[in-house]
């Protein structure tokens, strides 16, 4: 008897949690037999723009399309009968192999020899925005993720240097040899990235969480902070002068900063950290690589310094990134972000939809709208205040992240932020890889250009 009940169980618990995973394995042979009888369906925005669909000729060869080229390239992915499927075209593609068209023309066409049109997969994106977003990357490597502060709704993501899916047999060989620009890769969610000066944020939140007092906090900044014979430099050498901890991250000074980090106590940092989601499992349906936070009681004082400044061993992705920016602007609660808003019948009928959920909470109201204050600081008076007098409100975090030993002005330049402070709107992480150091704000300019197509 309990054998049975355990079978019992196992067997709902597959059918509920693990089914989708295992059909969607591109070691399952009976996707195969899915596509003998129903052609692939669309895929598109939130406003009906096509993304992706079967476009069958004359002689019944069917031939997945891409209206978009490249600008969806990493998010919607491709379908290839030789290379497999990637992106939101792996991850539903249940759906888009099932067909719920009306009965009577599913019999129809089960007599007559005729395939069934696929369901519709209606996704959260902003073709619009997407293609903003794209263009204003212009040739730089890097990517965008825009995100809905209070649903975590995915509006746009974007990922260069990109690839055309509609080439992607013909290209394959060269897609996989080119390793200085990796195309395949979405790094949005799969980059892997030194967050630099957006990690000050965390570093204010640990801080906040061990020091009451943290308000009374106050640091004179002579553009270089030294501690056991190692020198932390703000960036040109920048003489802040007297701040408290507002100022510290409006001005994101490296000395302040630094020095904060070595009053910190490390396994109450980690846990911070760890709060936020690093060293952990990401909610995402799509592939992507683990945000590291490396500190431990070993760790000497130079590794703190550079940790509480973003540089050092810490890790982490864009998308990462606007998963604790949603956080904070919604008050403290990550909710679970999706890019499938509903899956209809080709005709338009509503087969199923998601609505928005919490994930986790991952610091208290308060500790969120105080992160919000000094985020706005950084627009108001602050490394960001390129985004300052718009027709919207915008608060958050710049970051120049070094990722070479030898040459310290090889920079990625980060911004991550969120628009409407008084009642957030729009979440937006931007990276560009390899800028010189004096290009540390081009990720806020992209930012800007991104925002202002969207409300203007």
């Amino acid at each position: 008897m309990v054998l049975f009940i355990a079978l019992m169980a196992y067997i709902v618990y597959f059918t509920v949690v693990r089914a989708r995973t295992v059909v969607n394995s591109p070691y399952n042979q009976r996707q195969e037999a899915f596509a003998e009888t129903v052609i692939r369906g669309r895929i598109t925005d939130r406003n009906g723009n096509v993304l992706a669909e079967t476009d069958v000729a004359e002689d019944g060869t069917e031939t997945r399309n891409y209206p978009y080229g490249d600008v969806f390239a990493h998010v919607i992915g491709y379908s290839d009968p030789d290379y497999g499927n990637t992106g939101l075209e792996s991850v539903e593609n249940f759906e888009l192999l099932t067909s719920n068209a009306f009965f009577v023309e599913k019999i129809q066409n089960e007599f007559s020899g005729e395939k069934n049109m696929g369901d519709t997969v209606v996704t959260t994106l902003d073709a619009d925005l997407q293609q903003a977003a794209y263009d204003a990357l212009g040739s730089y490597k890097g990517a965008v993720v825009v995100m809905e502060a209070s649903t975590g709704r995915i509006l746009t993501m974007v990922s260069k240097p990109a690839y055309n899916p509609n080439t992607i047999a013909a290209d394959w060989s060269t897609l996989n040899s080119d390793s200085d620009n990796s195309p395949l890769l979405n790094r949005a969610t799969q980059g892997s990235y030194a967050p630099g000066s957006t990690f000050k944020i965390v570093t204010t939140l640990a801080f906040m969480r061990q020091n009451s007092g943290y308000a009374d906090y106050t640091y004179d900044c002579t553009g270089a902070i030294t501690r056991d014979n190692v020198t932390i430099h703000c960036v040109n050498n920048s003489v802040h002068g007297h701040e408290d901890l507002r100022s510290s991250v409006a001005n994101s000074c490296n000395s302040s900063f630094a020095n904060i980090g070595l009053s910190l106590d490390i396994g109450k940092y980690r846990e911070t950290a760890e709060d936020l989601l690093f060293n952990s499992a990401l909610p995402s349906v799509l592939n992507y690589s683990r945000s590291s936070f490396a500190l431990n009681e070993d760790s000497d004082t130079a590794e703190i310094m550079m940790t509480a400044m973003g540089q050092g061993k810490t890790m982490a992705s864009p998308y990462h990134m606007a998963l604790i920016t949603q956080a904070i602007a919604n008050g403290g609660t990550l909710m679970e972000p999706y890019l499938v808003d509903s899956v209809t019948n080709y005709a338009g009928t509503q087969i199923r939809r998601n609505v928005p959920k919490s994930y986790a909470r991952l610091m208290t109201s308060a500790e969120a709208a105080q992160l919000k204050e000094y985020m706005t600081a950084v627009v108001e008076e602050g490394t960001a205040s390129v985004l300052s007098g718009r027709s919207y409100t915008a608060a958050g975090k710049t970051g120049t992240a070094e990722y070479s030993q030898s040459d310290s002005s090889r920079t990625h330049s980060w911004f991550m932020g969120f628009t409407n402070v008084d009642n957030p709107d729009l979440v937006i992480c931007v990276i560009t890889e390899g800028s010189d150091g004096s290009a540390g704000g081009k990720a806020v300019s992209i930012a800007g250009e991104i925002l202002d197509s969207y409300y203007n």
